[in-house]
């Protein structure tokens, strides 16, 4: 990994800050329930928390393929957006699984073309960061500075502690979003299909409410009973069913 640690690490690290910038990247990941938002939360905060930095990008890719952007400023999402050209310091970092710098943008000539387009902005330096996401998702987070030479060691190491977290971090939105997914198949199943979608009829009937609200319903009785839902739900058709004494 190129990380310049000339500065004395005490003093490079700025461990309050960093862990201050951990915690709240913590506390906002965990209350987003989607990949898509906790992108647009980590750019958020890691621009706001991090000093010299003028704008903070996030570049997914899944198999390989581009599969989100986000950026802390709209008019530089372009520089985080792969369809505007695959040759960027993102991708250097990704391809080469390791931190990629550029402290004066003047005099860079690894990705022209990007170069041309971030100078154009006003950026004058870069960090890209690799952040490891699960089996399928890899990204980078990208550090942009409005100045040459903004970006010293502090801020690489701070870029390699936050790509470090971000990736555990997104892991898990990730997995809550693939659990919520199989609840949601689920219930559709669950209110088309056999004996549960029967006795959802029947408390939509009796309360007079939507399905999912039935169904919720049942889950409740299944999980104060300690019973199968399916078995809840046979007794209630068993018992609606039986003809009514005279």
């Amino acid at each position: 990994m190129n990380l310049d640690t000339r500065e004395p690490m005490i003093d490079t690290l700025g461990a309050l800050e960093t862990a201050a910038l951990l915690r709240e990247l913590t506390a906002g990941l965990i209350a987003v329930t989607t990949f898509d938002e906790a992108l647009t939360e980590l750019v958020r905060i890691a621009r706001d928390a991090v000093e010299g930095v003028t704008c903070c990008g996030f570049t997914a890719l899944r198999a390989g393929e581009p599969a989100g952007v986000a950026a802390s400023d709209p008019e530089l999402a372009e520089l985080d957006d792969l369809r505007h050209g695959p040759d960027s310091p993102a991708m250097s970092a990704i391809h080469r699984r390791e931190m990629i710098t550029a402290s004066d943008l003047d005099q860079e000539a690894r990705w022209p073309a990007w170069t041309a387009r971030a100078r154009n902005l006003g950026v004058r330096a870069v960090i890209s960061a690799p952040v490891d996401v699960d089996e399928q998702v890899i990204g980078v987070i990208n550090l942009y500075g409005g100045a040459a030479g903004p970006l010293t060691a502090r801020h690489q190491l701070t870029a390699m502690l936050l790509a470090e977290h971000a990736g555990l971090l997104l892991a898990a939105v990730r997995d809550r979003e693939r659990r919520a997914a199989q609840a949601d198949a689920l219930d559709s199943t669950l209110l088309e299909k056999g004996v549960v979608g029967q006795a959802i009829g029947v408390i939509m009937t009796q309360r007079g409410c939507p399905a999912p609200e039935a169904l919720d319903v049942l889950r409740s009785a299944a999980s104060s009973l300690d019973i199968p839902l399916r078995e809840v739900a046979e007794r209630l058709v068993v018992t609606v069913s039986r003809p009514r004494e005279s």
